[in-house]
This record gives structure tokens, C-alpha cells and sequence, in this order.
């Protein structure tokens, strides 16, 4: 075979070995029984070792080296890709690697069973496993940089600590310009009791009529809504449903169904050139907010759903005003997957100086919930009750997803100025998603940003769509704009 027909070969294998091991994930958290985990742990720690000696083949590098200077635009950033995986995991020995994923899966198992009690210290051994796996993998990779920094790369190369310190304070003191402008709330509760097998129902209409393909993917129930693209035409995503809360559950279904979208939207023509995957977990990110938010919380789609409400709710059907009063209510609380969009932002700074001060050595694993409840009393003003509302809310560490949480404000950032962009190209994109038509905003995204993968980093993909533009500022117009209007004040 020639090398191009050697490295697609090779990097289908390596996609199916993932493709093995998002089954395995998702089966964990959807259907698998309490008394898997220990074989689990088996089974991913193989798949993840035999991945591994995939991307540590030498042959790989050999394959990139000889198609260098390609005129493929699609290869050249698919050997772009594959170049700096293959540099990275080759600094990491095999032991470390199958040692980390047996750690994940008896994390996440001791994770659930400590939320479950409220009690940090039964996770807190697993956690500090999990920190010091990570630690050695990013010391493995770049013993000169700090260790935070590496970890930054799995998620969105070229971060950096410094970087997000600089947009995150320019951030902060907006939001808590905007929260001070507003009085601290806006919005008023849905409540009510929803029944739910009905909001299966509705969920599963709202997912369909924006767009997400049930022929290729399927929703399921989780504690922590997920979504995990097993292979091209195999996307699946996961909700939860709360009784006594049906806005919440709506937001975490059509936040999931932004990511999958996008892995269903990626062009199956650039399988095995390395480009057949999401820019950067920031701009994975950027998809499920502009959904869940731009869209899932805006007037014209807040008129769309009612009509669906008073056919699956007759007895108490809210209107598109109630929906929306309930969509954008603001108001700090404790759990970020309820956060306003006003303050979900620091949320996520919390946890970005709790894991830069765990990995820079000026926290200890075990000061963690305190330290945790501090910064939310100095932040948000209010304080945890309890560890399962404060520092065990998130999956995310029992995965060792250390540094993964700054993608979720990067895609706040990236979403408010791809929406900019596209209400610019798309003037009658309102009064389509009144009417439930999605067509033209999905077509929009699917052409700027899902059928061009990984061809590209997300910088330049976004600069390249939006042109010159301050993402931070964007993102505050926008919060501006829609939060100071429901509270009849503007920006000074």
C-alpha cells in the first residue's frame, strides 16, 4: 500500500479502538450493573493500552513524515492532528496509560457512591490516584512546562494557564458588572410538576425537530447527560428528567444534542486523514451552548415548544412568556448544570483555580471541599450544604478530565461569536425557529463549522468565520442584550 492508504487504514483502526471504548463508557453510565466495575476497569484498561501502541507506532510517524507537503488541505490538517497525538503519546509509557483508565472506571464508580452519601472523603483516595496518574502522564509529556498547562492541550491545544487567567478576569468583572445591574435576578421559576413519561415525549420531539438524527444516534438516561460518538452514523447522547423541573432537563437534552450534531454533521469523506474529529473541546462546547442558550432559551424558541407543551400538557399548558420568564431566570445557585447563563461562567472559573492551585502544588486533594465552598462563598455568595451539591457535583475528575472544565466557558466565548456571525448571514433565522424551522441554522453550522472538522485549529476556524472580533466582549454584548432587556437596563 502506499503511505496515504497505509495511514487511513491505521487511523480507521485507531477510530474503531475508540469507537470500542465510547461503548464501553457509555454503557457504564447507562446500563451497566454495580458489580461490572472491576471488570470494566479490565476491559477499558486493554482497549486503552492496545489504542495507545496504535498511536505509538512508529510506522505512524514514518506515514506523516512521507506525506509532508501535501496538497490535500483536508490531510495536511488531518497530519497536522496526527503529528502532535503521535508526539505526545509516545512520551507515555503503556503501563501509565492502562494504569489511568483502571483508575477512571473504579473513579467514576466510588464517585457515584459519594455523591450518593454526600461524602467527599469516599472518592478522595480514587482522586488523588487519579491527580497523581495525571500528574506523571503530563511530566511523561513535557517535563519543562507546567503540568496544568499540558493538561490543557488534551482539550483545547494551545491554552494556556495565562491565557485563560487573563479572559476569565475580564470575564468575571462583567458578569459581576451585569449581576450588579440587574439586582442579582431577573426571570421568574417555571415550577410545576411535570410528568415524566410525558417529557420523554417532548424531549424526543425537540431533539428531532432541531435536527439531531435518531437514525444515527439514540437518547438514553443518565445521571450526567453525555453524549459519546461511537462511529460515523453511531452518536448517542444522554438527559436526565426532573419531575419537578422541566426547563433544566430541556436544557441538558438540547445542550447534548448540539454536541452530537456535530459529530453527526462531520463528513465521512475525511475518515482516516486525522480530520474527522471536533476542532477542540472548546468549540465541542460552542455548539451545545449556542444550542441550549442562543436557541434553546430565546423568544422564538420558547413560542415554538409551547405549542408542543399544550398538546402532551393540556391541564396546564405555560405560555411562550412563562417558558421564557422560566428559561432565562437568573439567580445564583449552587449546581452548575442549573446555572443561569449569567453565572454559569463562574462556576467554571471556580473550578479552573481549584484545579490550577491542585496541579501547581498549592492545594492538597483532601482541602478540595473546603476550599471549594470558600470560593463560592467569595464568588456567587452562597455555600454548599453538603459535599454532593459542592464538590462531587461534577463527573468530570472521577475521568481524570483534569483541565476540561475552561472548554465550557472557550465554547460560551466561541458561541456567542459564531451566533454573531450567523445572525449577520441569517436575517430571518428568528422568525424560522418561531415556526420550528431549523433548517437554516443547522445548515449555517453544518457549513462553517461541523464539514470542516479538524481541519483547522478552532482559533482560526472562528476567526476565519467571524472575522476580526473580542470574544470576550461578544459574549457580554449578548448577555447584555438579552438579560439587561428582561430587566430594563443597559450598558454603561
Amino acid at each position: 500500500m502506499t503511505a496515504r492508504e497505509s495511514l487511513s487504514a491505521h487511523v480507521r483502526e485507531m477510530r474503531t479502538l475508540e469507537g470500542i471504548l465510547g461503548v464501553l463508557g457509555w454503557d457504564q453510565q447507562v446500563l451497566m450493573p454495580p458489580g461490572g466495575a472491576a471488570v470494566r476497569g479490565a476491559q477499558m484498561a486493554l482497549a486503552s493500552q492496545i489504542l495507545h501502541e496504535r498511536t505509538t507506532d512508529p510506522r505512524l510517524g514514518e506515514w506523516i513524515a512521507a506525506l509532508d507537503g501535501t496538497d490535500d488541505g483536508a490531510l495536511r490538517g488531518g497530519l497536522r492532528n496526527l503529528k502532535r497525538r503521535h508526539e505526545r503519546a509516545v512520551r507515555i509509557p503503556s503501563e501509565l496509560v492502562g494504569e489511568t483508565a483502571m483508575a477512571q472506571a473504579q473513579g467514576f464508580e466510588d464517585w457515584v457512591k459519594a455523591k450518593e452519601a454526600a461524602d467527599f472523603s469516599l472518592f478522595a483516595p480514587s482522586l488523588q490516584r487519579l491527580v497523581d496518574l495525571a500528574t506523571q502522564t503530563a511530566k511523561a509529556i513535557d517535563p519543562d512546562r507546567a503540568v496544568y498547562d499540558v493538561l490543557l492541550d488534551d482539550y483545547d491545544p494551545g491554552t494556556t494557564t495565562a491565557s485563560l487567567k487573563s479572559m476569565f478576569a475580564r470575564l468575571r468583572d462583567g458578569t459581576v458588572e451585569l449581576l450588579d445591574a440587574i439586582g442579582g435576578e431577573v426571570g421568574e421559576p417555571l415550577g410545576g410538576k411535570w410528568d415524566v413519561e410525558r417529557q420523554k415525549l417532548f424531549h424526543d420531539k425537540v431533539a428531532r425537530g432541531i435536527g439531531y438524527s435518531m437514525e444515527q444516534g439514540r437518547l438514553d438516561e443518565a445521571e450526567h447527560p453525555f453524549t459519546v460518538g461511537i462511529g460515523h452514523g453511531d452518536v448517542r447522547i444522554t438527559t436526565h428528567y426532573y419531575e419537578d423541573d422541566l426547563l433544566t432537563g430541556l436544557s441538558g437534552t438540547v445542550h447534548e444534542c448540539g454536541h452530537g450534531m456535530y459529530e453527526q454533521g462531520i463528513p465521512s469523506d475525511l475518515l482516516g486523514t486525522g480530520a474527522a474529529e471536533a476542532a477542540s473541546m472548546g468549540l465541542h462546547e460552542s455548539q451545545s451552548r449556542f444550542w441550549e442558550n442562543t436557541i434553546g432559551r430565546s423568544e422564538a424558541f420558547c413560542g415554538w415548544i409551547a405549542g408542543m407543551l399544550g398538546e402532551l400538557y393540556p391541564e396546564q399548558a405555560p405560555s411562550a412568556r412563562a417558558l421564557y420568564l422560566g428559561s432565562n431566570h437568573v439567580k445564583p445557585g449552587l449546581i452548575r448544570v442549573y446555572a443561569d447563563e449569567v453565572t454559569y461562567n463562574l462556576h467554571i472559573i471556580v473550578r479552573f483555580e481549584l484545579e490550577r492551585a491542585l496541579f501547581a502544588g498549592e492545594l492538597s486533594v483532601a482541602d478540595l471541599p473546603a476550599a471549594w465552598n470558600d470560593r463560592y462563598r467569595e464568588l456567587l455568595g452562597i455555600e454548599p450544604g453538603n459535599d454532593a451539591e459542592g464538590v462531587l457535583q461534577d463527573v468530570h475528575w472521577s475521568g481524570a478530565a483534569f483541565g476540561y472544565f475552561p472548554s465550557y466557558t472557550l465554547g460560551n466565548l466561541y458561541a456567542a461569536s459564531l451566533g454573531k456571525a450567523m445572525q449577520r448571514d441569517l436575517p430571518n433565522m428568528w422568525d424560522e425557529v418561531g415556526k420550528g424551522e431549523f433548517g437554516s441554522v443547522l445548515g449555517w453550522l453544518r457549513t462553517n463549522v461541523h464539514e470542516r472538522a479538524h481541519i483547522e485549529d478552532a482559533p482560526q476556524l472562528v476567526a476565519r468565520v467571524c472575522g476580526e472580533h473580542d470574544p470576550v466582549e461578544d459574549l457580554l454584548d449578548y448577555l447584555w442584550s438579552r438579560y439587561g432587556g428582561l430587566a430594563g437596563v443597559s450598558r454603561g
